[in-house]
Protein backbone atom coordinates (compact mmCIF):
# COMPACT_ATOMS: atom_id res chain seq x y z
CA UNK A 1 0.00 0.00 0.00
CA UNK A 2 1.28 3.50 -0.87
CA UNK A 3 2.53 5.74 1.94
CA UNK A 4 -0.11 7.84 3.70
CA UNK A 5 1.24 10.09 6.50
CA UNK A 6 -2.14 10.48 8.20
CA UNK A 7 -2.20 6.73 8.83
CA UNK A 8 1.34 6.54 10.22
CA UNK A 9 2.39 6.89 13.84
CA UNK A 10 4.89 9.70 14.34
CA UNK A 11 7.39 10.49 17.08
CA UNK A 12 5.60 11.75 20.21
CA UNK A 13 6.12 15.49 20.62
CA UNK A 14 7.76 15.17 24.03
CA UNK A 15 10.48 13.04 22.43
CA UNK A 16 11.26 15.53 19.67
CA UNK A 17 13.38 18.01 21.62
CA UNK A 18 17.05 17.58 20.70
CA UNK A 19 20.32 18.28 22.45
CA UNK A 20 22.94 20.65 21.08
CA UNK A 21 25.08 17.69 20.05
CA UNK A 22 22.15 16.36 17.99
CA UNK A 23 21.60 19.71 16.30
CA UNK A 24 25.28 20.52 15.74
CA UNK A 25 25.73 17.89 13.02
CA UNK A 26 28.91 17.10 11.12
CA UNK A 27 28.81 18.88 7.74
CA UNK A 28 29.17 17.09 4.43
CA UNK A 29 32.45 17.03 2.49
CA UNK A 30 32.03 19.60 -0.28
CA UNK A 31 34.40 17.68 -2.55
CA UNK A 32 32.54 14.37 -2.42
CA UNK A 33 28.92 15.28 -1.70
CA UNK A 34 26.45 14.38 -4.44
CA UNK A 35 25.07 17.54 -6.10
CA UNK A 36 21.50 16.51 -5.37
CA UNK A 37 22.28 15.77 -1.74
CA UNK A 38 23.38 19.41 -1.56
CA UNK A 39 20.21 20.60 -3.31
CA UNK A 40 17.98 18.56 -1.02
CA UNK A 41 19.69 20.16 1.99
CA UNK A 42 19.28 23.66 0.56
CA UNK A 43 15.62 23.12 -0.23
CA UNK A 44 14.73 21.53 3.12
CA UNK A 45 16.45 24.40 4.90
CA UNK A 46 14.11 26.73 3.02
CA UNK A 47 11.10 24.55 3.79
CA UNK A 48 11.90 24.59 7.52
CA UNK A 49 12.53 28.34 7.54
CA UNK A 50 9.16 28.84 5.86
CA UNK A 51 7.48 26.52 8.38
CA UNK A 52 8.83 28.50 11.32
CA UNK A 53 7.97 31.86 9.79
CA UNK A 54 4.46 30.72 8.91
CA UNK A 55 3.83 29.67 12.50
CA UNK A 56 5.14 33.01 13.73
CA UNK A 57 2.68 34.81 11.44
CA UNK A 58 -0.15 32.52 12.58
CA UNK A 59 0.78 33.33 16.18
CA UNK A 60 0.50 37.05 15.41
CA UNK A 61 -3.00 36.58 13.98
CA UNK A 62 -4.72 34.59 16.71
CA UNK A 63 -5.74 35.43 20.27
CA UNK A 64 -6.45 31.80 21.17
CA UNK A 65 -3.90 30.93 23.85
CA UNK A 66 -4.30 27.18 23.32
CA UNK A 67 -3.50 27.59 19.62
CA UNK A 68 -0.55 29.85 20.46
CA UNK A 69 0.89 27.25 22.85
CA UNK A 70 0.57 24.45 20.32
CA UNK A 71 2.18 26.55 17.61
CA UNK A 72 5.03 27.42 19.97
CA UNK A 73 5.76 23.75 20.58
CA UNK A 74 5.90 22.62 16.97
CA UNK A 75 7.59 25.85 15.88
CA UNK A 76 10.48 25.11 18.25
CA UNK A 77 10.87 21.69 16.64
CA UNK A 78 10.82 23.25 13.15
CA UNK A 79 13.60 25.56 14.29
CA UNK A 80 15.67 22.64 15.59
CA UNK A 81 15.13 20.78 12.33
CA UNK A 82 16.22 23.86 10.39
CA UNK A 83 19.47 24.07 12.35
CA UNK A 84 20.18 20.39 11.86
CA UNK A 85 19.60 20.67 8.10
CA UNK A 86 21.42 23.95 7.50
CA UNK A 87 24.36 22.98 9.70
CA UNK A 88 25.11 20.20 7.19
CA UNK A 89 26.62 22.91 4.95
CA UNK A 90 30.39 23.16 5.60
CA UNK A 91 32.17 26.41 6.40
CA UNK A 92 34.78 25.83 3.70
CA UNK A 93 32.15 26.23 0.98
CA UNK A 94 32.44 29.81 -0.15
CA UNK A 95 29.37 32.00 -0.45
CA UNK A 96 29.58 31.70 -4.23
CA UNK A 97 29.87 27.92 -4.08
CA UNK A 98 26.75 27.79 -1.91
CA UNK A 99 25.09 30.19 -4.34
CA UNK A 100 25.76 27.82 -7.25
CA UNK A 101 24.00 25.14 -5.21
CA UNK A 102 21.04 27.45 -4.62
CA UNK A 103 20.69 28.08 -8.35
CA UNK A 104 20.99 24.39 -9.17
CA UNK A 105 18.08 23.89 -6.77
CA UNK A 106 16.11 26.59 -8.58
CA UNK A 107 16.75 25.11 -12.03
CA UNK A 108 16.19 21.43 -11.37
CA UNK A 109 13.40 21.82 -8.83
CA UNK A 110 11.45 24.26 -11.01
CA UNK A 111 11.92 22.13 -14.12
CA UNK A 112 10.78 18.96 -12.36
CA UNK A 113 7.73 20.65 -10.84
CA UNK A 114 6.79 22.10 -14.23
CA UNK A 115 7.14 18.71 -15.90
CA UNK A 116 4.80 17.11 -13.38
CA UNK A 117 2.38 19.99 -12.72
CA UNK A 118 -1.28 19.18 -13.56
CA UNK A 119 -2.52 22.80 -13.72
CA UNK A 120 -1.62 24.41 -17.10
CA UNK A 121 -1.48 27.94 -15.68
CA UNK A 122 0.77 26.95 -12.77
CA UNK A 123 2.97 25.05 -15.23
CA UNK A 124 3.27 28.21 -17.33
CA UNK A 125 4.27 30.18 -14.23
CA UNK A 126 6.98 27.62 -13.44
CA UNK A 127 8.28 27.57 -17.01
CA UNK A 128 8.46 31.35 -17.07
CA UNK A 129 10.61 31.75 -13.95
CA UNK A 130 12.70 28.67 -14.79
CA UNK A 131 14.50 30.52 -17.58
CA UNK A 132 15.37 33.35 -15.21
CA UNK A 133 16.90 31.14 -12.53
CA UNK A 134 18.73 29.30 -15.31
CA UNK A 135 20.32 32.59 -16.35
CA UNK A 136 21.24 33.41 -12.74
CA UNK A 137 23.22 30.18 -12.54
CA UNK A 138 25.17 31.29 -15.62
CA UNK A 139 25.89 34.78 -14.19
CA UNK A 140 27.07 33.50 -10.79
CA UNK A 141 29.20 30.79 -12.43
CA UNK A 142 31.01 33.48 -14.42
CA UNK A 143 31.52 35.57 -11.29
CA UNK A 144 32.99 32.56 -9.48
CA UNK A 145 35.41 31.76 -12.31
CA UNK A 146 36.48 35.39 -12.49
CA UNK A 147 36.89 36.06 -8.74
CA UNK A 148 37.74 32.66 -7.24
CA UNK A 149 39.19 30.81 -10.22
CA UNK A 150 36.74 27.94 -9.65
CA UNK A 151 34.62 26.08 -12.18
CA UNK A 152 30.94 25.67 -11.33
CA UNK A 153 31.00 22.21 -12.89
CA UNK A 154 32.82 21.04 -9.76
CA UNK A 155 29.52 21.68 -7.95
CA UNK A 156 26.78 20.83 -10.45
CA UNK A 157 28.81 18.03 -12.14
CA UNK A 158 27.22 17.10 -15.47
CA UNK A 159 23.65 17.19 -14.16
CA UNK A 160 22.75 20.81 -14.94
CA UNK A 161 23.93 22.85 -17.92
CA UNK A 162 25.30 26.37 -17.52
CA UNK A 163 24.54 28.70 -20.43
CA UNK A 164 22.54 31.92 -20.84
CA UNK A 165 18.80 31.86 -20.24
CA UNK A 166 16.45 34.83 -20.39
CA UNK A 167 19.02 37.56 -19.71
CA UNK A 168 18.81 38.86 -16.16
CA UNK A 169 18.71 42.51 -17.20
CA UNK A 170 15.45 41.78 -19.10
CA UNK A 171 13.82 40.24 -16.03
CA UNK A 172 13.23 43.51 -14.17
CA UNK A 173 9.48 44.14 -14.40
CA UNK A 174 7.05 46.64 -12.98
CA UNK A 175 6.24 45.12 -9.55
CA UNK A 176 2.51 44.56 -10.10
CA UNK A 177 3.26 42.56 -13.26
CA UNK A 178 4.81 39.85 -11.09
CA UNK A 179 1.41 38.91 -9.66
CA UNK A 180 -0.22 35.70 -10.84
CA UNK A 181 -3.73 34.21 -10.79
CA UNK A 182 -4.42 32.03 -7.71
CA UNK A 183 -5.67 28.47 -7.93
CA UNK A 184 -9.03 27.58 -6.36
CA UNK A 185 -8.31 25.46 -3.27
CA UNK A 186 -11.60 23.60 -3.48
CA UNK A 187 -10.81 22.37 -7.00
CA UNK A 188 -7.00 22.30 -7.23
CA UNK A 189 -5.11 19.02 -7.32
CA UNK A 190 -3.14 18.32 -4.12
CA UNK A 191 0.01 18.18 -6.26
CA UNK A 192 -0.59 21.76 -7.41
CA UNK A 193 -0.94 22.90 -3.80
CA UNK A 194 2.26 21.09 -2.81
CA UNK A 195 4.17 22.43 -5.80
CA UNK A 196 3.17 26.02 -5.06
CA UNK A 197 4.01 25.66 -1.36
CA UNK A 198 7.40 24.12 -2.20
CA UNK A 199 8.52 26.56 -4.86
CA UNK A 200 7.36 29.56 -2.82
CA UNK A 201 9.37 28.43 0.20
CA UNK A 202 12.39 27.63 -1.98
CA UNK A 203 12.39 30.98 -3.74
CA UNK A 204 11.76 32.80 -0.47
CA UNK A 205 14.84 31.13 1.02
CA UNK A 206 16.91 32.15 -2.01
CA UNK A 207 15.65 35.71 -1.72
CA UNK A 208 16.49 35.81 1.99
CA UNK A 209 19.91 34.27 1.41
CA UNK A 210 20.89 36.86 -1.19
CA UNK A 211 19.45 39.68 0.92
CA UNK A 212 21.81 38.67 3.72
CA UNK A 213 25.00 37.50 1.96
CA UNK A 214 25.05 39.82 -1.06
CA UNK A 215 27.02 42.45 0.80
CA UNK A 216 29.78 39.94 1.58
CA UNK A 217 31.07 39.95 -2.00
CA UNK A 218 34.58 41.39 -2.10
CA UNK A 219 34.14 43.86 -4.95
CA UNK A 220 31.48 46.24 -6.18
CA UNK A 221 30.67 44.13 -9.24
CA UNK A 222 29.94 41.05 -7.11
CA UNK A 223 27.87 43.12 -4.68
CA UNK A 224 25.99 44.57 -7.63
CA UNK A 225 25.25 41.13 -9.10
CA UNK A 226 23.82 39.87 -5.82
CA UNK A 227 21.73 43.04 -5.46
CA UNK A 228 20.36 42.71 -8.99
CA UNK A 229 19.50 39.02 -8.73
CA UNK A 230 18.10 39.45 -5.21
CA UNK A 231 15.57 41.87 -6.69
CA UNK A 232 14.55 39.25 -9.24
CA UNK A 233 14.10 36.77 -6.39
CA UNK A 234 11.69 39.29 -4.83
CA UNK A 235 9.80 39.16 -8.13
CA UNK A 236 9.77 35.37 -8.04
CA UNK A 237 8.42 35.19 -4.49
CA UNK A 238 5.59 37.56 -5.47
CA UNK A 239 5.05 35.49 -8.61
CA UNK A 240 4.77 32.15 -6.81
CA UNK A 241 3.03 33.13 -3.58
CA UNK A 242 0.25 34.74 -5.63
CA UNK A 243 -0.59 31.33 -7.09
CA UNK A 244 -1.93 30.07 -3.73
CA UNK A 245 -5.59 30.54 -2.86
CA UNK A 246 -5.62 33.48 -0.40
CA UNK A 247 -9.07 32.63 0.99
CA UNK A 248 -8.19 29.40 2.83
CA UNK A 249 -8.13 29.45 6.63
CA UNK A 250 -5.07 29.58 8.84
CA UNK A 251 -5.77 26.02 9.98
CA UNK A 252 -6.00 24.74 6.42
CA UNK A 253 -2.71 26.47 5.62
CA UNK A 254 -1.17 24.87 8.70
CA UNK A 255 -2.27 21.40 7.61
CA UNK A 256 -0.89 21.97 4.12
CA UNK A 257 2.48 23.10 5.53
CA UNK A 258 2.77 19.98 7.69
CA UNK A 259 1.59 17.68 4.92
CA UNK A 260 4.09 19.19 2.49
CA UNK A 261 6.93 18.60 4.94
CA UNK A 262 5.89 14.95 5.27
CA UNK A 263 5.68 14.71 1.49
CA UNK A 264 9.12 16.21 0.88
CA UNK A 265 10.93 14.34 3.65
CA UNK A 266 9.46 11.10 2.37
CA UNK A 267 10.38 12.00 -1.23
CA UNK A 268 13.97 12.75 -0.27
CA UNK A 269 14.33 9.82 2.12
CA UNK A 270 13.52 7.46 -0.74
CA UNK A 271 16.12 9.01 -3.09
CA UNK A 272 18.98 10.01 -0.77
CA UNK A 273 22.22 8.04 -1.41
CA UNK A 274 24.03 9.31 1.71
CA UNK A 275 22.90 7.02 4.52
CA UNK A 276 23.75 9.48 7.32
CA UNK A 277 21.69 12.23 5.73
CA UNK A 278 18.94 9.80 4.79
CA UNK A 279 18.58 9.06 8.51
CA UNK A 280 18.03 12.78 9.14
CA UNK A 281 15.28 12.88 6.50
CA UNK A 282 13.67 9.82 8.09
CA UNK A 283 13.92 11.25 11.60
CA UNK A 284 12.32 14.51 10.53
CA UNK A 285 9.62 12.67 8.60
CA UNK A 286 8.47 10.88 11.76
CA UNK A 287 8.47 14.18 13.62
CA UNK A 288 6.41 15.86 10.89
CA UNK A 289 3.90 13.01 10.88
CA UNK A 290 3.11 13.94 14.48
CA UNK A 291 2.97 17.65 13.58
CA UNK A 292 0.48 16.78 10.84
CA UNK A 293 -1.65 14.80 13.30
CA UNK A 294 -1.71 17.78 15.66
CA UNK A 295 -2.59 20.22 12.87
CA UNK A 296 -5.35 17.91 11.69
CA UNK A 297 -6.80 17.71 15.21
CA UNK A 298 -6.68 21.51 15.52
CA UNK A 299 -8.59 21.94 12.27
CA UNK A 300 -11.19 19.41 13.39
CA UNK A 301 -11.55 21.11 16.78
CA UNK A 302 -11.74 24.73 15.66
CA UNK A 303 -13.34 24.42 12.23
CA UNK A 304 -15.29 21.17 12.58
CA UNK A 305 -13.67 19.95 9.36
CA UNK A 306 -11.46 16.90 8.89
CA UNK A 307 -8.61 17.55 6.43
CA UNK A 308 -8.83 13.91 5.37
CA UNK A 309 -12.31 14.65 4.05
CA UNK A 310 -11.79 18.07 2.48
CA UNK A 311 -8.18 18.35 1.27
CA UNK A 312 -5.88 15.37 1.87
CA UNK A 313 -5.65 12.37 -0.47
CA UNK A 314 -5.61 8.73 0.65
CA UNK A 315 -1.94 8.44 -0.29
CA UNK A 316 0.97 10.68 -1.22
CA UNK A 317 0.89 11.91 -4.82
CA UNK A 318 3.83 11.38 -7.20
CA UNK A 319 7.01 12.26 -5.35
CA UNK A 320 9.20 15.30 -5.97
CA UNK A 321 12.74 14.24 -6.83
CA UNK A 322 15.91 15.94 -7.96
CA UNK A 323 17.09 14.72 -11.35
CA UNK A 324 18.69 16.12 -14.46
CA UNK A 325 16.32 18.16 -16.63
CA UNK A 326 18.63 19.31 -19.41
CA UNK A 327 16.37 18.41 -22.33
CA UNK A 328 13.33 20.02 -20.74
CA UNK A 329 15.17 23.25 -19.93
CA UNK A 330 16.46 23.46 -23.50
CA UNK A 331 12.96 22.96 -24.84
CA UNK A 332 11.53 25.78 -22.72
CA UNK A 333 14.50 28.04 -23.49
CA UNK A 334 14.12 27.56 -27.23
CA UNK A 335 10.41 28.40 -27.16
CA UNK A 336 10.04 31.01 -24.39
CA UNK A 337 13.25 33.03 -24.07
CA UNK A 338 11.44 36.21 -25.20
CA UNK A 339 8.39 35.75 -22.95
CA UNK A 340 7.11 38.51 -20.68
CA UNK A 341 4.83 38.47 -17.64
CA UNK A 342 2.11 41.11 -17.89
CA UNK A 343 -1.37 41.33 -16.36
CA UNK A 344 -1.13 37.74 -15.04
CA UNK A 345 -0.30 36.35 -18.49
CA UNK A 346 2.88 34.89 -20.00
CA UNK A 347 3.40 35.73 -23.63
CA UNK A 348 6.06 36.83 -26.15
CA UNK A 349 7.19 40.41 -25.68
CA UNK A 350 5.93 41.25 -29.17
CA UNK A 351 2.39 40.33 -28.10
CA UNK A 352 2.33 42.51 -24.97
CA UNK A 353 -0.14 45.28 -25.76
CA UNK A 354 1.03 47.83 -23.19
CA UNK A 355 4.80 47.80 -22.67
CA UNK A 356 4.92 51.21 -20.98
CA UNK A 357 5.14 49.87 -17.40
CA UNK A 358 7.93 47.48 -18.33
CA UNK A 359 9.85 50.13 -20.24
CA UNK A 360 9.49 52.62 -17.38
CA UNK A 361 10.83 50.15 -14.84
CA UNK A 362 13.61 49.01 -17.16
CA UNK A 363 14.76 52.60 -17.60
CA UNK A 364 14.81 53.17 -13.85
CA UNK A 365 16.55 49.89 -12.97
CA UNK A 366 19.01 49.56 -15.83
CA UNK A 367 19.86 53.25 -16.19
CA UNK A 368 19.95 53.20 -19.96
CA UNK A 369 22.12 50.03 -20.09
CA UNK A 370 25.17 52.00 -18.90
CA UNK A 371 26.00 49.67 -16.00
CA UNK A 372 24.12 46.45 -15.38
CA UNK A 373 25.96 44.04 -13.05
CA UNK A 374 24.59 40.89 -14.72
CA UNK A 375 25.89 42.09 -18.09
CA UNK A 376 29.13 43.57 -16.73
CA UNK A 377 30.17 40.32 -15.04
CA UNK A 378 30.08 38.51 -18.39
CA UNK A 379 31.91 41.34 -20.10
CA UNK A 380 34.64 41.26 -17.45
CA UNK A 381 35.03 37.49 -17.57
CA UNK A 382 35.34 37.61 -21.36
CA UNK A 383 37.99 40.30 -20.97
CA UNK A 384 39.95 38.10 -18.55
CA UNK A 385 39.48 34.69 -20.20
CA UNK A 386 38.63 35.61 -23.82
CA UNK A 387 35.27 33.89 -23.52
CA UNK A 388 32.51 33.44 -20.99
CA UNK A 389 32.14 30.40 -18.76
CA UNK A 390 29.68 27.73 -19.88
CA UNK A 391 28.92 24.07 -19.31
CA UNK A 392 27.04 23.02 -22.44
CA UNK A 393 26.96 19.23 -22.37
CA UNK A 394 24.17 18.90 -24.93
CA UNK A 395 25.50 21.26 -27.60
CA UNK A 396 25.35 25.01 -28.24
CA UNK A 397 22.70 27.15 -26.60
CA UNK A 398 19.38 26.40 -28.38
CA UNK A 399 18.78 30.13 -28.92
CA UNK A 400 21.01 31.28 -31.78
CA UNK A 401 21.38 34.83 -30.47
CA UNK A 402 22.75 33.44 -27.17
CA UNK A 403 25.42 31.20 -28.70
CA UNK A 404 28.34 33.64 -28.88
CA UNK A 405 30.92 33.22 -26.10
CA UNK A 406 33.05 36.22 -27.09
CA UNK A 407 30.52 39.03 -26.65
CA UNK A 408 27.78 40.06 -24.24
CA UNK A 409 24.33 39.44 -25.72
CA UNK A 410 21.55 41.98 -25.52
CA UNK A 411 18.10 40.77 -26.57
CA UNK A 412 16.00 43.42 -28.26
Amino acid sequence: MAFNPIQEKGTPLEKQFHSWSDINVTPYDKNTVHPYTRTRIILMNGIEVDAALFKHHFNRHTDNIAVKKQLALTRAIEQQQQKMVNWLVPANESTLEVTIGYEQVAVDLTAYLARTEPDPYVKSALDFALLEDFDHLYRYANLMEMTEGKKAESIVKDLTEITPGRPTYAEHRYPSDNLTRPYNASRADILTKLHVATITAGEQQTMNFYMNVGNRALDMLGRGLYAEIAMVEEEHVSHYESLADPTVSWFEMLVLHEYNECYLYYSFMTTEPDNRIKQIWERHLHEEIEHLRIAREMMKQYERRDPADVMLPSELPALTIFQSNKDYVRQVLASQVDYMESDMKFLPMAEVEDKSRYQKYQKAANDGLDFIPSQKVIEENIRQNRQDYRLETEGPNPVESLQSREKVTVLR
